[in-house]
């Protein structure tokens, strides 16, 4: 198998289980990750078919995750032709992050207002920048890419507002595909760590204006890096 052939197949579906009842969802949740992950690149086309044959199953639960998909603005769905992978949008990107600032500030000034009950999050937090780090230092920029999302995702998790998590996780989603996507183009992403670092302290500080605002400083930093990535 070339290499081509194996960038672009989708990872495998997880069993069905208690936590993953469905195809659709075992499907979605397949598609979702080669996406994200870069398996499935911008631009890349496929029939509904060959993908439910790579996932061992009909195409009926497929065509539900890829609907899914395209309502979250990760694919088309083209009439007669598949389905394609949608570009990354710089304009679309740059919106996607104004929200996503907003949101993942209100969640780290609620995670800070929760003190010590914090103290678990705050540890999967430190135990992804750590994870950044080593990545880092063996030049690994997908493992980096993929610690700095969990450093993210372990934030929107532990603040208490599962309603705000949810709805930050689809422009959560928008921003790894891009990091993932740049990584290797970036400048050495030193910086992230030290952004981290700062709202780590806010955290534990239990301050919830400064982390805040020292989340809102790391993302918009992190996105004007991103989006000059994309014009290159």
């Amino acid at each position: 198998m070339d290499s081509a052939t194996r960038q672009n197949r989708v990872r495998p579906a997880a069993p069905s289980s208690p936590a993953r009842p469905s195809l659709a969802e075992a499907a979605y949740a397949a598609l979702k990750a080669s996406i994200l992950e870069g398996l499935l690149p911008p631009g890349h086309e496929a029939v509904e078919q060959a993908i439910a044959d790579q996932l061992g199953m009909s195409r009926t639960p497929v065509h539900e995750a890829v609907l899914r998909l395209q309502h979250e603005g990760m694919v088309r769905i083209l009439p007669r032709r598949g389905v394609m992978v949608l570009p990354i949008d710089p304009e679309d990107l740059r919106q996607t992050y104004q929200v996503l600032i907003a949101l993942e500030g209100e969640a780290a000034a609620l995670l800070a207002a929760r003190g010590s009950a914090a103290a678990d999050t705050l540890a999967a937090m430190q135990e992804a920048t750590a994870a950044m780090e080593a990545a880092l230092a063996a030049g690994d920029r997908g493992a980096w890419a993929a610690a700095d999302d969990r450093f993210h995702r372990a934030l929107l998790a532990g603040c208490g507002n599962p309603k705000l998590a949810r709805l930050a996780a689809t422009a959560a989603d928008q921003a790894q595909r891009a990091r993932a996507a740049t990584a290797a183009r970036r400048g050495e992403p030193e910086t992230s760590g030290i952004e981290h670092e700062a709202i780590m302290a806010a955290l534990a500080a239990a301050d919830p204006d400064a982390a805040r605002t020292a989340l809102a400083r790391h993302r918009a930093r992190a996105s004007a890096d991103i989006l000059r990535a994309l014009g290159r």
